[in-house]
């Protein structure tokens, strides 16, 4: 268990009942689950922490996270809805109305569409997202991806840009506020917020959660952006990706 800079200390940590967490990049390894990352999840959970995957992943990724992962909810497409699973029935909560944010993402899909050209492709996933556009932009040079970020802003749409896709969509959440509307339902207050979660990220669309809550790690890979981010991560780990969550939870966990 190791960290760069700042090393979290127990009594900063003890409190903690929730660990929100992004996905790629974060829980996954170059696409995959890792092993001891998916053992990490158990025992967070064994351990009474509950996790809640908050991620710009699809609706059909969400679904099989709730249904097989030991999360207590995941919260997709940057903040469009959030899905819980109880007895084997998994329930979606929508920031609006599903009816509304469906036709608005496919008003907006129609838009983005002519900006792609022959260079962007959508994500592989696209066919089984609720509210959003995602844009592949893996391998691709930082200027184009926010060129064409720009164009999808001049357009109206709200952009959030991780280490994987361009996401984009018409509506005033995003991974922050359904995160925090959640946890108020939860029934968390200002003092909770502060002293019982903390997130962890890689990217430049955590920036709204790096920036509300007080309790922030990022995992190595997060060092290139770190100067896009207007609030940097309290905590970062020395590994990358999965393998860098897994020193977060340890650190958890022995805080415990």
């Amino acid at each position: 268990m190791s960290f760069l800079g700042p090393i979290p200390q127990p009594e900063d940590l003890r409190d903690v009942r929730y660990l929100l967490t992004d996905i790629d990049d974060t829980l996954t390894t170059e696409g995959r689950l890792l092993p001891e990352t998916y053992q990490a999840l158990w025992d967070l959970e064994k351990a009474g922490i509950g996790v809640i995957t908050v991620t710009g992943g699809s609706a059909g990724w969400c679904e099989h996270i709730v249904r097989a992962w030991p999360v207590a909810a995941a919260i997709g497409e940057s903040g469009a809805f959030v899905m819980t699973a109880r007895n084997n029935r998994v329930e979606v909560e929508y920031w609006e109305d599903e009816v509304l944010q469906a036709e608005r993402q496919q008003r907006h899909l129609t838009s983005v569409l002519p900006l792609l050209g022959d260079r962007f492709q959508l994500a592989h996933d696209q066919r089984f997202r609720l509210a959003d556009v995602a844009i592949d932009i893996v391998g691709y040079p930082r200027a184009e991806v926010d060129a064409l970020a720009e164009q999808i802003r001049a357009l109206g749409g709200t952009v959030a840009i991780s280490s994987v896709h361009i996401n984009t969509w018409i509506g005033d959440y995003n991974k922050r506020t359904m995160s925090e509307r959640l946890l108020r339902r939860l029934g968390l207050d200002d003092v909770d917020l502060a002293e019982k979660v903390c997130f962890a990220g890689d990217s430049r669309n955590d920036a709204p959660m790096f920036a509300f809550f007080g309790k922030t790690f990022g995992v190595a890979n997060i060092l290139p952006v770190l100067d896009d981010l207007p609030k940097k991560p309290r905590w970062i780990s020395a590994e990358v990706a999965g393998r860098g969550f897994v020193d977060i939870a340890k650190a958890l966990l022995a805080a415990r």
